[in-house]
Formats: C-alpha cells, structure tokens, sequence
C-alpha cells in the first residue's frame, strides 16, 4: 500500500472512531490531525471539506458491510446461522468504550448532516434491510423461520431492534445488554 492509500486509510480510522464515539458534529480535522501527528492540510488533500470525509466513511463502512453479507451469503447456511452470523458481526461494532455501529450514531445526528452522508447512511441501512429481507424470505420458505408480518417487515423489526439494542447498552454501559437482545429477537424468529 502506497504513503499516500495508508494516510487515507489513517484518517478514515480516526474519523470512524471519533464519529462512533463523539458524532459527527462532535469532532474536527485538527482531532485527527492531533491522533495522527500530521497536519490539517494532510487530512484536506484527501477530504477537502468535512462533508467529503464523512460521505467516504460511511461508503467504506458500507462497502465492508457489503463484503461481509455477500461473504456470509455465499455460505450454505440455514437461514437462522445466517441471523447469527450477522448478530456477531453487528456485535464487533458495539465497543465496551460505548462505541456503537457508525451508521447506528449517524442515524441520531440526520437532521444536521448534508444531504450527500444522509443518502450514504440510508443505503447502508437499505443494504441491511434487502439482505435481512431475503435470508429471512429463505428462511421461512424452508421452514426455519417464522413471521406474524412479512418478510420485509420481519427484517426493519429485527433491524430496528438490534440498532436500538446498541442504543440501550449504550445507554446502561452495559455491551453485553446487546447481545443479549439480538438473541432474543433471533429466538422469536425460529420455528
């Protein structure tokens, strides 16, 4: 990786900690500037202006979600394996220092972000809700998941349940609250 990618690279690590910690409006480029020992014009050769940092961090954050979905799709897996899967790896953005999913944090902040890093978020969040949507689907086709509503609705409940769940354990400071949750949400789901 080149000086210049592994920079990039540097600066969005940051930006993602400091926005899952603080939020977006909560931070600034002499923040990263400081973490990372370089200069605010280091961070405005790659980002311009704050809102070109925040779209590119939410694209990264999703595009590794989508790697991780089409990984875990790609897997011949029985539909209520896959709800763990993704349970465990919504668990790895939720941080005992009450860092939680970076979107999750975003999500709290819509109504002072751009237009540009809302669209980003709402993808991520569409991104979520399709793929949920379809294991989901699957899942009740052969019989090893349930739902009162559709597969649609199934997939924005358990959603908006596991992005509450991170809220709550946040809230308690108590990370494990979350797991907690997801499971049981999961549960509710099985045959």
């Amino acid at each position: 990786m080149s000086e210049k990618a592994d920079t990039y690279n540097r600066i969005l690590d940051v930006a993602q900690h400091l926005v899952q910690e603080r939020g977006f409006n909560g931070f600034s480029y002499a923040n990263i500037s400081q973490t990372l020992g370089i200069k605010n014009a280091s961070i405005h050769y790659h980002f311009p202006g704050k809102i070109d940092l925040g779209v590119a961090l939410v694209r990264r954050y999703r595009q590794r979600l989508q790697h991780l979905l089409s990984h875990l799709q790609a897997q011949d897996i029985p539909a209520p394996a896959l709800l763990e899967s993704y349970l465990v790896g919504y668990r790895n953005v939720v941080h005992e220092d009450g860092r939680i999913c970076l979107c999750a944090v975003l999500a709290g902040e819509l109504n002072t972000l751009p237009e540009s890093i809302k669209a980003e978020v709402e993808a991520f969040f569409q991104l979520n809700q399709d793929w949920l949507t379809k294991v989901i689907q699957d899942g009740m086709m052969k019989g090893q998941l349930k739902s009162s509503g559709s597969p649609d609705h199934a997939a924005e409940v358990f959603l908006a349940t596991l992005e509450g769940g991170m809220l709550l354990s946040r809230s308690y400071a108590d990370m494990g609250r979350f797991e907690q949750i997801g499971r049981r949400a999961i549960h509710l789901m099985l045959v």
